[in-house]
């Protein structure tokens, strides 16, 4: 493995470690306040598991360059965090939180079973062993994406305000690497998808499920207002700081508490 390729290959699993690691943590800001006792429990799974995911994560790029998964997750500045502005988005109402989950959950479930099959071994063998974990996760936001659009007019208009808030961001999780050269060095190896075409693939399975509870996906991604654009980048960074100083909190007070 040359240095670009494994350079770009650090990049890319810091950036779906910081993105499991943040949503992890946002999910488990619902702890002991779901709507129902159920979803508390169901929550705080969803948590543990994109937290546990985000190790994996971190221990793959640890093999790469010796990198420490907890300096990693609790000893860098938000700026250095590569995380996509749509899980740092503050928790909003249950509505938000599950059409956030469903949006993940979809790209994911395009994304790792195309990881199992990497020609890095590494990556294809934890991708094998969370993409199931990932599917019952999608099982459960879309679920939670029929309840809402077609249950109440309360439900409804909810999710329609959690869309608006959202799918702005969505980008930046379809298309996360820095740059196109390395889309590129990680698709010339066979380590990661082609990124158009994981994109469309994500985009697709959006549309179908959207369809299915009677609304236009690709209306509503293209409708995203210029004022929510302009103001994006500035919004996000403050989100990410209030998150991950938050999230650093005790194992800033107590190193010896940043225990996975």
């Amino acid at each position: 493995m040359n240095d670009d390729l494994m350079a770009a290959l650090s990049e890319r699993l810091t950036m779906m470690a910081d993105n499991e690691l943040l949503l992890g943590h946002r999910n488990s800001e619902w702890t002991g306040h779901a709507p129902l006792i159920e979803e508390d429990i169901a929550v705080a799974n969803l948590a543990q598991d994109e937290i546990g995911h985000a190790l994996r994560w971190y221990q793959l790029r640890s093999s790469i360059d010796g990198s420490v998964p907890d300096e990693l997750a609790f000893g860098r500045q938000a700026s250095d965090f590569r995380s996509c502005a749509l899980v740092a988005l503050p928790r909003g109402d249950w509505a938000f939180t599950m059409l956030r989950q469903f949006l993940f959950d979809s790209y994911e479930a395009e994304l790792l079973p195309r990881l199992s099959s990497s020609a890095w071994e590494p990556l294809a063998a934890v991708s094998a062993k969370i993409v199931n974990e990932e599917l019952f996760h999608l099982r459960h936001s879309r679920l939670w994406l029929e309840r809402l659009a077609l249950g109440t007019a309360e439900s409804r208009r909810r999710l329609l305000a959690a869309c608006e808030r959202a799918l702005p961001a969505l980008p930046g999780l379809l298309a996360p690497q820095r740059t196109e050269r390395d889309h590129e060095l990680l698709s010339e190896a066979g380590y990661f998808p082609a990124s158009d075409e994981l994109v469309a693939a994500v985009n697709e399975r959006l549309s179908a499920a959207f369809e299915a509870v009677q609304l236009d996906f690709r209306q509503m991604t293209s409708a995203a207002s210029e004022a929510a654009a302009a103001t994006a980048a500035d919004t996000a960074d403050a989100d990410l700081i209030e998150l991950v100083t938050t999230m650093q909190s005790v194992a800033r007070a107590d190193p010896e508490a940043a225990v996975w």
